[in-house]
């Protein structure tokens, strides 16, 4: 279908002889003549909605009614058309569109808001507040380019207002400046932080001049008149900046009409001199469009373009607006919609204005202030709203003066760069509120910020006080601090917060001084790496905040961030109190940004941020613990004690080598080898207490000392030099070069006892079991089970150790991790087992593998590929072997078919931890000991084995 000149001038004409301009009696006549003009029958024939339910999208958390739903092919993407009624300044409607786009699943391309004389297109995946395209109806006729989205075809609309291309391009020329500036500041005897200060001052300036705060091409005219031979530093510093830092508006002279900026950013001029190359560059910046600059993006471009350590290889990442939403509008603007909306008479009405006036916001990891800049943007909103309802209710027809400013917002960030970014981006932040909400409060003089953005630690320092905390704590992972901050820095955290564990991520502490800082009914919203809901950064985290009087009222459990592609995250917004109604609770079904979504309404939203049944009340059960039958693998530390089948020959054929050679199994090696056999073979000296016991073993020895050692020594020296202390990890390791990172020799002694083990890969979506021969070494990416009986391996394998651990593992980035603390030590093994009962599950778990072997065989496939084949129901005799091997253990445990199994476990757990606290005896896990005797006939031959 496509639109001509002809069908749109009829639609025009129709709606100036049809349609009055009321948005609930003209909408569904003006939208069924809109698609006419594309050359459909109508709206309904071209499988359009009229009145689509979205639930939990309006004002008040109840179901919204998008006026038209439009969904199409995923490649060509669907679209949400909401009508307002003629006259209407639709600025203020975009969040009610934003919600409705953020509540409907697929995600629609494209949402239109239209007042019947104008139709303003956002691409919320883009930019938020701004639409990428604004057309007049008299216009159609003549940007139907911008329409080709209403068209079965892959053509790319063509959008006037697209600002990220803009955006971009200002960011990375003005890291370019900074950069060339950087480069010659020790020759030309100026400091780095006089260059920021001088790009951060042609950034405002730039701003200011297409925002009209200066006269027209002022700072165009005084970089030409620099590029003609003039001083920069008189035109520039000494002039134009001097100029706006005076008070008043300057009457005469080259710099008439300048006003009084203040802010603190021009009260220093550098002592820089620019050369033609940064003058030319600052030129060609300056005759972009800066009223298209997009500043909640622009500092984050800006930095990671300067700062060489933040930059990524796979190109420029930023935090998108659409994400940072999913914070603020949860944290802050619904608080304020629903609160505005709730009142009605003039006191109530004069109260919520005075707390308005009062309302803080604190970002205290803040970045170059993109949240901080949402934020601003959205509690303007919301003091439009309420100074409009104060209007109507006073029966004026002119609402009162704005009183929110950018004084009411705080911020705290180490980098002292990005703090002056933060104050720059929120003082450009008051006039583009000014522009688009058409407020008439002077955007000048600027608010000094110096005292509301801070250059500290904010774990190591106070909060401003605040009734909303939001943000993007840094996401360092619990095993990367100490080398991304090193020691000492860890352990002055670790002091003074003592209650967090020491096993939890980096961000957790933000969560937690979060919620304590808070004041009763305070709110907060942070982003966190998805490790917030696992096992110690939840305990320390999500679960104190909800142990401590917190509410969970809209989360994301998992996503792709996109600020930093590779990463997964979870999101939680709170409130220090409680809040009824439904939560929802969002989660993202593929790896990448573009996947679909799966949302869920619960009563409440548990600690792990899921919405099963809540596992995290499980305890360690101390006789799993001290059963000694969980591992993880060895950790080798160092390719050079491993070796290929064909390099392990001549040390296998060395009668002093061969007794310290062995298979090395990997998860891959498990997984995706047809027999699950090792790849490599591993040199194992880690029962070696000194170095001459070492050096018995030849061959084998001498491979270590060349291929290992020197980079040992070399990653001790540079221990040395970075802490200068001879006690570091690594030193101490040199000091046993031949042995292993980890060795497990508790394990290895285990497995010399056993013929045969347990073994699964550590990082999976569902553990996949198999018994391994004991001469067979597991790497660290297999957990180990050193239990050779056919009961166990079946407990293991049973579909409700599945779902113990879907909830309780840990992950890599969006990987399960099968942890032993979380998963093994808190699962509860039958604690009433019968012998006959018990001989059910090891011939169901002999059976499974005996086909799963069969099918291997025929089929020439690995584990990993037939238990796909599961999954997607294509096998039949192994999904038959599953389910006789769930039942036998589901009859074991006493579950019966409309019991919860996760509920089942947890009660099981936690009367099992009781049990131990009062000295009664318990089950632990494995071969139950009262049936030891038993154990032999339960022990068969089977396993991965070298051939």
């Amino acid at each position: 279908m496509a639109a001509s000149r002809e069908s749109v001038f009829e639609f025009i004409n129709f709606c100036r002889s049809h349609i009055q301009g009321r948005e609930r009696g003209d909408a569904q006549p003006f939208l069924g003549e809109f698609f006419k003009a594309f050359g459909y029958e109508g709206a309904l024939q071209a499988g359009a909605k009229f009145e689509l339910p979205i639930p939990k999208s309006s004002l008040r958390g109840n179901t919204g009614f998008a006026d038209l739903w439009w969904e199409r092919s995923q490649n060509i993407g669907s679209i949400i058309i909401e009508m307002k009624s003629r006259g209407t300044n639709l600025t203020q409607h975009y969040s009610q569109a934003w919600e409705y786009a953020n509540h409907i699943y697929p995600s629609p391309k494209y949402v239109l808001l239209c007042n019947f004389d104008e139709f303003w297109i956002y691409d919320f995946q883009s930019q938020i507040n701004t639409p990428v395209d604004k057309i007049r109806l008299v216009d159609l006729v003549d940007r139907l380019d911008a329409f080709t989205f209403m068209e079965y075809t892959t053509e790319t609309p063509k959008f006037r207002d697209y600002q990220l291309p803009v955006t971009l391009r200002t960011a990375q020329r003005m890291g370019k400046l900074f950069s060339l500036l950087k480069a010659r500041s020790p020759r030309d005897k100026f400091k780095e932080l006089d260059a920021q200060l001088l790009v951060l001052q042609c950034v405002m300036a730039m701003f200011a001049e297409d925002r009209k705060l200066l006269p027209k091409d002022m700072f165009l005219e005084c970089l030409q008149r620099c590029l003609e031979g003039e001083s920069s530093y008189d035109i520039l510093g000494n002039l134009l900046f001097r100029e706006m830092n005076q008070t008043g508006i300057t009457p005469l002279g080259k710099c008439k009409g300048v006003d009084y900026f203040n802010g603190g950013l021009f009260a220093k001029t550098p002592a820089i001199e620019l050369n033609r190359e940064e003058l030319e560059l600052l030129q060609l910046s300056a005759q972009d469009d800066w009223s298209k600059v997009r500043p909640a993006i622009f500092g984050s471009i800006f930095e990671s373009t300067v700062n060489e350590a933040v930059r990524h290889a796979g190109g420029i990442h930023f935090t998108s607006e659409n994400d940072i939403m999913k914070i603020v509008r949860p944290t802050i603007s619904r608080y304020w919609e629903e609160r505005i909306d709730a009142a009605s008479g003039k006191e109530e009405l004069n109260a919520l204005q005075l707390e308005m006036q009062n309302y803080r916001v604190l970002d205290p990891a803040c970045g170059s202030g993109n949240f901080l800049y949402m934020a601003y943007q959205e509690l303007k909103q919301n003091e439009h709203a309420l100074l409009e309802k104060i209007a109507k209710v006073n029966k004026s027809d002119q609402i009162g003066l704005s009183f929110v400013t950018p004084l009411q917002f705080f911020g705290i960030d180490r980098n002292p760069f990005a703090v002056e970014l933060a104050r720059v981006t929120l003082l450009i932040a008051r006039k583009v509120a000014i522009d688009d909400l058409g407020l008439t409060e002077r955007a000048l003089p600027l608010d000094t910020l110096d005292q509301n953005i801070r250059c500290q630690d904010a774990l190591l320092s106070e909060w401003s006080p605040a009734n909303a905390i939001i943000g993007n704590p840094p996401f360092q992972s619990k095993n990367k601090m100490q080398q991304e901050f090193g020691a000492s820095y860890v352990q002055q955290i670790r002091a003074k917060y003592p209650e967090i564990s020491g096993r939890a991520d980096y961000c957790v502490y933000w969560f937690r001084k979060a919620h304590d800082h808070l004041p009763e009914g305070g709110r907060a919203g942070l982003v966190g790496t998805n490790t917030i809901r696992q096992n110690y950064s939840r305990q320390s985290g999500l679960e104190y905040i909800v142990k401590h009087g917190g509410t969970i009222t809209e989360a994301v459990s998992s996503q792709v961030w996109s600020g930093e592609a590779v990463v997964h995250v979870s999101i939680a917004n709170w409130v220090k109190g409680q809040q009824l109604g439904k939560k929802k609770l969002y989660r993202q079904l593929g790896d990448s940004i573009d996947s679909d979504w799966q949302v869920t309404e619960l009563d409440e939203i548990n600690s792990a941020l899921s919405e099963e049944i809540d596992v995290s009340e499980a305890v360690v059960i101390q006789a799993n613990v001290k059963s000694g039958a969980c591992y993880q693998g060895q950790t080798h530390g160092h390719e050079g004690f491993l070796l290929n089948p064909l390099e392990a020959i001549p040390f296998l054929q060395d009668s002093k080598s061969k007794t310290v050679i062995y298979p090395y199994l990997t998860g891959d090696d498990l997984l995706s080898n047809s027999q699950g056999l090792p790849s490599r073979y591993a040199i194992d000296l880690n029962h070696c207490d000194d170095l001459a016991a070492a050096k018995r073993y030849g061959k084998a020895f001498i491979h270590v000392k060349e291929n290992v050692m020197p980079a040992m020594k070399a990653a001790a020296e540079d221990e040395f030099k970075k802490t200068e202390k001879s006690t570091g990890v690594r030193q101490n390791h040199y000091k046993r070069w031949w042995k292993y990172w980890r060795g497990r020799m508790e394990l290895t002694q285990r497995l010399a006892s056993l013929a045969r083990y347990i073994a699964c890969s550590r990082v999976t979506k569902r553990p996949i079991f198999e018994f391994v021969d004991s001469k067979i070494r597991p790497s660290d990416v297999i957990m180990v089970f050193p239990l050779p009986d056919d009961y166990s391996f079946g407990i293991l394998s049973s579909s409700l150790h599945w779902f113990w651990f879907a909830e309780r593992c840990s992950t890599m980035k969006k990987d399960p991790r099968y942890t032993s603390n979380t998963v093994f030590d808190t699962f509860p093994f039958p604690q009433s087992p019968s012998l006959e009962a018990m001989r059910e599950i090891a011939n169901a778990s002999v059976n499974l593998r005996a086909i799963r072997h069969q099918i291997m065989q025929q089929k020439s496939c690995n584990l990993r590929e037939l238990y796909r084949s599961l999954e997607q129901g294509t096998c039949e005799s192994l999904q038959i072997a599953q389910q006789n091997l769930d039942k036998a253990v589901r009859d074991l445990y006493g579950i019966t078919e409309n019991q919860d199994p996760l509920k089942f476990l947890l009660d099981l757990n936690l009367e099992v931890a009781v049990a131990e606290e009062r000295g009664e005896p318990v089950i632990k896990a494995g071969f139950p000991e009262i049936f030891q005797d038993a154990i032999s006939e339960f022990i068969t031959d089977d396993c991965v084995k070298m051939p």
